[in-house]
């Protein structure tokens, strides 16, 4: 592990940190807040993912979110969206290759030997921030979008690993919208069958979820009805008995603004959860 940034915020620090991945073989980076709590006493994690595009910084940057963190003395990690490098396969729209891991493991050619988002983020990630920073072991996650996307199905498919899960404005059905289409295509092949497992409204009807599920929805996102259908997830709820709790907010769009407002009821959340969780 290398550091290559640390600023005091918020009464605690923020780094970003880089390493060598086993499982995306190459170096990644992500960026980690610390709050003063743990200067003290070992706290929880929450896990952000974010969307198309972005890379460890972006939330970092613009949401907000150390203030809560530290308020709350949740430690927080924030990778970056996919592998990188000049050895990476990319493409060049935005919603595939570099900035679009999608947060599966890629079973096609060129995509398989680099993108395994998914075990980086459940399994690799988590471990080295629990062997290198002061944790108590508890952990949560969220995300926008594409990270939205992320942080339910890794919730869904581990809900021993995650004490509580939330999005903003997530992919709730790739299968069935344009952008999970082209990545799933790309990333795992003309099977159809085998996408069902990235997708959150397969796997809440197929596992459930013994928790409640929070989601914040712009109705004035731009994607809403191409891409995002949260309409679809909540039937896939219903279905399965699984408490949702989708807040449709009036006016917003899918930025940072939009994040940025509600962030800190999001982190409220999670911090309720991790404290009850014993």
């Amino acid at each position: 592990m290398q550091q290559l940034e640390r600023k005091k915020c918020f009464n605690g620090r923020q780094d970003v940190w880089q390493h060598a991945s086993e499982v995306l073989n190459c170096t990644m980076r992500f960026g980690v807040f610390i709050p003063e709590r743990a200067q003290h006493e070992r706290c929880p994690v929450l896990f952000w993912l974010s969307g198309l595009t972005c890379n460890e910084q972006n939330f970092m940057l613009k949401a907000g979110a150390q203030r809560y963190a530290d308020e709350h003395g949740l430690i927080l990690v924030m990778p970056d969206t996919s592998p990188r490098g000049d050895g990476v396969a990319d493409d060049a729209a935005y919603n595939l290759g570099q900035g679009a891991g999608f947060y599966v493991n890629a079973t096609q050619s060129p995509w398989r030997t680099h993108f395994n988002m998914y075990e980086y983020i459940v399994h690799e990630l988590p471990a080295l921030i629990h062997s290198h920073f002061p944790t108590n072991g508890r952990q949560s996650i969220s995300g926008h979008s594409m990270g939205g996307h992320g942080a339910l199905i890794c919730a869904l498919k581990h809900p021993e690993r995650y004490f509580s899960v939330s999005a903003f404005a997530p992919i709730v059905a790739p299968t069935q919208v344009p952008w999970g289409q082209k990545a799933f295509q790309a990333y795992l092949g003309d099977d159809t069958s085998a996408w069902r497992e990235w997708d959150a409204c397969e796997l809440v009807k197929i596992k459930g979820f013994p928790r409640a599920i929070l989601i914040d929805q712009g109705t004035a996102d731009e994607f809403l009805d191409s891409q995002l259908k949260p309409s679809l997830f909540v039937t896939a709820c219903q279905a399965a008995g699984v408490a949702l709790n989708l807040r449709l907010q009036p006016e917003y769009d899918h930025s940072y603004y939009f994040i940025s407002t509600f962030i800190g009821e999001h982190m409220a959340f999670h911090a309720h959860a991790l404290r009850q969780m014993n």
